[in-house]
This record gives structure tokens, C-alpha cells and sequence, in this order.
């Protein structure tokens, strides 16, 4: 028999061997039996008020998901999905203020004196056309701001994100007997492009409004099984900087090469020294990633060209390992075209792009103590301890704007169980995050985060 949300069976032991009881003990015997059935049947202490709460809602929070499925929008453009928020917070007695940071959303319920805790989804989607089969799935297409024509999709699963961010603003709100405190819920814009976290914060999150004792989000997880919470303190996402670097040369005849400067050939003694930053500079105990992505140069196979560009992804965790690797890039392209004879007016140009993405870092004791909550309510065969991914994401910005705040993202399983059994049998490959395959088992995602991100704002600001 299957349980929902993965969650193990109620297990009732064997009644006890009866009792014997002289008379004048009977009348006694049955005003305590009594006590118990009426402290059994109406005592709040005897049911789990947060699982119970939280799946009366999972039917409306699973027709949101699929609202939000359906209707994807692009970074800095999740309009329709901040109204939805911002109306359902308003719903709950929330003060809700649209447009920050440009349509993000700020919710705040101020409960008396305690801790600020901020909770945090994203909203936005991604440029992938879908391809899950789902009844529901996303038909939008649009024009990109880069002019590009693309379906839309919630292939990284902010979808479940603001379903789970809805169930634990109406579940607190109706158990404001329960905490004090002020609870800060924000609906982010543009975690794609890594500008919304940014662009909340130059927009006065932390001034404008309560600021923060305590982050917390969470991402859900194409890498672990439906309703699996996994947990990892430190560095758990990395530096992410895009760099652009424009090789340059001498063009002319491919059969007169002596008379040329080939940006081709530089590009690739470049691309080649590059894995030296890694390899031999790079502490070996310390993550770091240089990837060539793609190189542009040339147009004819008998023509040299004047200029090659070459686009380069870096990771990192550390921001002494990330100041390394953009120096050393920077090194390298021109101390291999000094030594090709590259006139000074001649020396690659390497530009670091807007928009890179800093690492996120899950502070001490806050991610313990999430830890030992989700272990004690969901089972310790149902949280993990999940290896730091070289992926990004700026959630970790909110606590690299103040290091006093006490800051946790946490992840939640999406792989059906029957995939995932597939998947560990060899049997099957398992769709990623951003493919226009990925489908989260939605109900256990959104059960499961829901009832942690409520489970934790109770922790952290019970009385």
C-alpha cells in the first residue's frame, strides 16, 4: 500500500492481556478510561496540527501549481504570478507591497515582539519549450528581451515554489496563536538572470522592510527521490561569472599564414593554458571550474580571420578561488599572446559580464537545527546530506547583504519513485533541471515543502 508523501504507516500495537479489576475499582477504572478517550479525540497536542493543516490545503495548492505551470513568464516579467501572490497574501491579513525590485512581491504579518524571519520564492521561468506531456503543460511562447522566439517553461520548478510559498502563508497566518514575531514573505523575481535578489535589495528589502533575523528557501531537487529533503551546511552553490574574451589578430590568406597573426591558433594555446588554473593553480581541495563554451572565428576554410571570441563559464565557492580564476583568465590570454608576438594595440580584450551570480552559503547553527526539526517530523530516512552543487543561484546574496543573518536553503525531491528506482537500476536517465522533460512529482514536493517551511517558521519564532 502506498502512503502519501512517503510517509511510513501508523503502527498500532497488539492489545494489551485484560485486566482484572475488583469491584470497587471498576467506577474509577472507567472515569480514567473516559478521561482518555475524550484528551484522545479533543486534545490539539494529539494530532500533528502542521501535517493536517497542510494537506487540507494540497488540493488548492496543487490547482495553483498547475495554474502556474501552464502560465510561465520570463525574468522581470512575472506579472500575472506577483498579482497571484500578492492578492493571496493580502487574503491572509498580510501587508503586501508589488513592484519591488521590479514585480517582486513583500509580504509582511507583524505578530508582536520576536524574530524577523523572511521566507523566500521565486517566480520566474525559463526560455525551454516543454516537451513533459503534461495535460497542463505550458503552450506560451514569447520573443525574449534578447529577440529570440521560445516557448516558456518552468523547467527549474519555481512552479512548486510558489505553490509551497502560498501554503505557508495561509498556514501561518491562521496559526498566529502558535508564533510571535515578524514573518517576511517574498516573492522574487529573476532568479534565472541572477538580477532579482539584487534588484529587491537596491530597492530597500532591508530597509523599506523588516530586516531579517533569519532566510530561509528552498529549490526543489531533480536529483533526489519525491519528498526526500536533503540538507548540507556551508557552501552549497557556487560563483557563477560569465567572461567574454575577444582574441585578436593579424587576417589574411590561409596559404600565406607567415604573413598573418592567427587569433585561431592564440585561441586555442589559450584554451589549452587554461586548464592550468585548475590543474596547477587551484588548491586541489578548493572547487573551481573553467569551461570554454564556445568559440566564434573565422568564415571561409582558405581566410584567416581578424578575431576570434571565445565565451567562458567560471565556478567557484570561495571569493578569494573566484578573484583567481578572473585574474588568471585575464593572465593567460595575454601572456600567450605576447609570447605569439602580438603587438600591444593587439592584446585580448576579457570582459567579465553583468549579472554574475555569487555563491550561497548555509549558515551554522540555523541549518543544523532545520536539520534535527525535518529528521524528528519526516524521519531520518527522509532527510540527506546533499553534495554543494557547482550550480547557481542568488539566494545567497540576501545573506551576503548582511553576514549577521542566520541564512538556509534546503532542497526537496522531485523524481517519482518508480523513475527513481528506474534510475538506480541503470534503467532509466533522469531528466534534469531546465529540461523540457523535468516534471516534479508536484503533490510531494509541495506537500513536503510546505509543511517544512511552516514546521521552521514555527521553530524559529515559537513563543
Amino acid at each position: 500500500m502506498e502512503f502519501p508523501l512517503g510517509l511510513p504507516p501508523l503502527r498500532f500495537a497488539a492489545a494489551p492481556a485484560k485486566l482484572a479489576f475488583p469491584p470497587q475499582g471498576r467506577p474509577m477504572l472507567r472515569t480514567l478510561l473516559l478521561a482518555t478517550v475524550i484528551a484522545m479525540t479533543a486534545s490539539p497536542a494529539s494530532a500533528d496540527s502542521v501535517h493536517d493543516a497542510t494537506q487540507r490545503e494540497l488540493p488548492a495548492l496543487l490547482e495553483f501549481y498547475r495554474d502556474f505551470h501552464a502560465n510561465p513568464e520570463l525574468g522581470l516579467h512575472e506579472t500575472r504570478s506577483a498579482k497571484i501572490l500578492a492578492d493571496e497574501a493580502r487574503k491572509a491579513g498580510f501587508e503586501v507591497t508589488e513592484g519591488v525590485g521590479g514585480t517582486g512581491v513583500v509580504a509582511v504579518l507583524r505578530n508582536g515582539a520576536g524574530p524577523t524571519l523572511l521566507i523566500r520564492a521565486d517566480m520566474d521561468g525559463l526560455p525551454v519549450t516543454e516537451e513533459t506531456g503534461l495535460p497542463f503543460a505550458s503552450k506560451v511562447r514569447v520573443t525574449t528581451d534578447e529577440g529570440i522566439d521560445s516557448g516558456v517553461m518552468h523547467a527549474c520548478g519555481h512552479d512548486t515554489h510558489m505553490a509551497s510559498w502560498i501554503g505557508t502563508v495561509r498556514n501561518l497566518a491562521a496559526m498566529k496563536s502558535q508564533w510571535h514575531g515578524t514573518l517576511v514573505m517574498i516573492a522574487q523575481p529573476a532568479e534565472e538572470i541572477s538580477k532579482g535578489a539584487l534588484a529587491m535589495l537596491q530597492d530597500g528589502l532591508f530597509t523599506r522592510f523588516p530586516k531579517p533575523d533569519y532566510a530561509m528557501a528552498f529549490h526543489d531537487s531533480a536529483s533526489l527521490p519525491a519528498g526526500t529533503i536533503g540538507m548540507k551546511p556551508g557552501f552549497v552553490l557556487a560563483n557563477v561569472d560569465s567572461v567574454d574574451l575577444v582574441v585578436k589578430g593579424v587576417g589574411g590568406h590561409g596559404a600565406y599564414p607567415h604573413t598573418t597573426k592567427d587569433p585561431i591558433v592564440l585561441a586555442a594555446r589559450i584554451v589549452t593554458t587554461l586548464q592550468t588554473l585548475v590543474s596547477r593553480e587551484t588548491d586541489p581541495q578548493d572547487a573551481a571550474v573553467v569551461t570554454v563554451g564556445a568559440i566564434h572565428g573565422g568564415s571561409k576554410h582558405n581566410i584567416i580571420s581578424n578575431e576570434v571570441t571565445m565565451l567562458i563559464t567560471v565556478r567557484s565557492y570561495s571569493p578569494e578561488v573566484r578573484q583567481h580564476l578572473l585574474d588568471g583568465i585575464a593572465r593567460i590570454a595575454k601572456g600567450e599572446a605576447v609570447a605569439a608576438g602580438m603587438p600591444d594595440d593587439l592584446m585580448p580584450v576579457v570582459t567579465v559580464r553583468g549579472g554574475s551570480t555569487p555563491s550561497t552559503f548555509n549558515t551554522e547553527p540555523f541549518t543544523g537545527r532545520l536539520t534535527g526539526l525535518f529528521e524528528k517530523r519526516f524521519g531520518k530516512d527522509r532527510v540527506t546530506t546533499v553534495a554543494a552543487s557547482m550550480a547557481g543561484e542568488d539566494f545567497g546574496r540576501y545573506w551576503l547583504a548582511d553576514k549577521s543573518i542566520q541564512s538556509s536553503i534546503f532542497w526537496v525531491g522531485g523524481v517519482p519513485r518508480d523513475q527513481w528506482n528506474e534510475s538506480v537500476a541503470g534503467k532509466r536517465a533522469l531528466p534534469s533541471l531546465h529540461s523540457p522533460f523535468w516534471a516534479p512529482q508536484a503533490d510531494a514536493v509541495i506537500g513536503t515543502a510546505t509543511e517544512a517551511m511552516t514546521a521552521a517558521a514555527l521553530d524559529v519564532l515559537r513563543k
